[in-house]
C-alpha cells in the first residue's frame, strides 16, 4: 500500500540562547492515513545535545494550537508513542498520534505544535539520610515522620528560568494571570508585559532571560506544572537531590558509595563561602552578584547529580504542605528550602527551610520542575 503523506505548516519552538530549554530544533509534522487505525500524525524535532543519557534525560513535552495560536493545549504522552516524555538520547526524533480525528476541533492542516524540552537529573532509588524535620517542626496538627527512601524521581537540572515563565505566560496568561507588576523589576526578574485585557503578550527585560523567575507564588508554580506534564519535588526529593542517596547509583547497584551522604551542602560541607572561594548566590554582593544570578553561575559546586542552584539563588517551592491550629481553616503552609540571595550562608544549607502561605508572591522564591 503506498501512504499519502501530507506536509502541514507548522511553528517550531526554536530554543532561546539564553533559555533553559534544551535546544530542540527543525520540528516537522506529517500525516498519514492509514487503513486500520485512522490518521496517523508524525511529529518529528531534533534534540541537539550531547550530554543527554540515562542520568541526565530531557523531559519533552508537546503543545498545539488548531486556531492559529490563539488557544494551547499539552498533548497527553498517553496519546502520543516515541520520544516523549523523557528522552535519554540526542538526535533526530519521532513521536506519533494516532487518532487525531477523535480529538481535533479543526481540520489537521490547522495544527501547529511547540515541542520543548527541560533537562532533567534522575535521583536513583533507595535510602539517603534526610536530616530536616518534616515542616520545619511547626505542623501543629499531624505527626509527620523524616521520610529515608524513595523510589526513581527526576528533577529539572535548573531552576525555572524567566524565558521559561514568559513562554507559559504568552501560551496561558492574555487575560493577566500568572503574572504581577513587581515580576517587571528588572533586578528582581526582568518580566514585561503590554497590551490590553485578552491580548496581554510578554517579554524577558533583555539580558534576564536566563535568570530565575521570581514573584510566583505556588499556585502560580503549580499552574506552570500542569502547563508542561510536570510537578513540584517533595521536601524529601529536594534533600535527595542536595544531598545524595547513600549509593549514588541507587540501592539496587549500590557500586558508587555516596562519601558524603550526610553533607550540609550540594558540594559538602565547606561553608558557601570558605577560603574566599564562593560557591553560591546568598546575601550580599560579594559572591559576584547583588540580587538573583543566571542559573548554573556555580556550576563547579553542583549536587553529585549534577543539579545546579539547589543553594542560594532562589528559595525553591516544594509541593509539601502543612496546616498549623492557629491558622485553622486557611490552606497549609507550604515549605520553601534551599535559600536564596537575601540569606546568609548557614541557611542556604539542605536542612534549613521556611514555612509560607501559598498566596506569598516573593523576590527570593522560585521553583523547579520534578517528575
Amino acid at each position: 500500500m503506498v501512504r499519502a503523506l501530507q506536509w502541514i505548516v507548522l511553528l517550531a519552538c526554536c530554543s532561546h540562547a539564553f533559555a533553559q530549554w534544551a535546544d530542540i530544533s527543525n520540528v516537522e509534522i506529517l500525516s498519514d492515513p492509514t487503513e486500520l487505525a485512522g490518521l496517523r500524525v508524525a511529529i518529528e524535532y531534533d534534540l541537539n545535545a550531547a550530554a543527554v543519557s540515562a542520568a541526565h534525560p530531557v523531559y519533552v513535552f508537546v503543545r498545539c494550537t488548531t486556531d492559529g495560536g490563539q488557544t494551547w493545549r499539552r498533548l497527553n504522552p498517553q496519546f502520543l508513542r516515541g520520544d516523549v516524555d523523557l528522552v535519554e538520547k540526542p538526535g533526530r526524533k519521532s513521536c506519533v498520534w494516532w487518532g487525531t480525528q477523535k480529538m481535533l476541533p479543526a481540520d489537521v492542516a490547522d495544527l501547529r505544535v511547540k515541542v520543548r524540552g527541560i533537562p532533567m537529573a534522575a535521583i536513583p532509588a533507595g535510602r539517603f539520610e534526610m536530616k530536616s524535620i518534616p515542616g520545619g517542626g511547626h505542623d501543629e496538627t499531624t505527626t509527620r515522620r523524616a521520610v529515608s527512601d524513595l523510589p526513581l524521581f527526576h528533577v529539572a537540572r535548573c531552576e525555572t528560568t524567566v524565558a521559561m515563565y514568559v513562554d507559559y505566560l504568552n501560551e496561558t496568561a492574555r487575560a493577566g494571570g500568572g503574572w504581577t507588576e513587581r515580576m517587571a523589576n528588572p533586578q528582581r526578574c526582568g518580566i514585561i508585559r503590554s497590551g490590553e485585557p485578552g491580548a496581554f503578550t510578554y517579554a524577558a527585560v533583555p539580558g534576564r532571560g536566563n535568570y530565575p523567575v521570581t514573584g510566583v507564588s505556588w499556585y502560580d508554580a503549580i499552574a506552570f506544572m500542569d502547563w508542561c506534564g510536570l510537578r513540584l519535588p517533595t521536601e524529601a526529593e529536594w534533600e535527595k537531590a542536595v544531598r545524595g542517596g547513600l549509593f549514588l547509583d541507587g540501592d539496587l547497584s549500590r557500586k558508587v558509595p555516596n562519601p558524603l551522604p550526610g553533607r550540609k551542602y550540594p558540594w559538602g560541607d565547606d561553608a558557601p563561602d570558605a577560603g574566599g572561594v564562593y560557591r553560591c548566590n546568598f546575601d550580599g554582593p560579594d559572591d559576584g552578584f547583588e540580587y538573583t544570578a543566571p542559573v548554573g553561575s556555580f556550576a563547579r559546586f553542583n549536587s553529585p547529580y549534577g543539579l545546579c542552584d539547589l543553594a542560594g539563588n532562589v528559595a525553591e517551592w516544594t509541593a509539601d504542605w502543612y496546616a498549623t491550629s492557629h491558622h485553622a481553616g486557611l490552606d497549609g503552609f507550604r515549605m520553601v528550602r534551599g535559600g536564596s540571595w537575601m540569606a546568609l550562608p548557614i541557611a542556604c544549607d539542605a536542612v534549613t527551610g521556611a514555612t509560607q502561605l501559598p498566596i506569598k508572591e516573593s523576590s527570593i522564591m522560585g521553583f523547579r520542575a520534578a517528575r
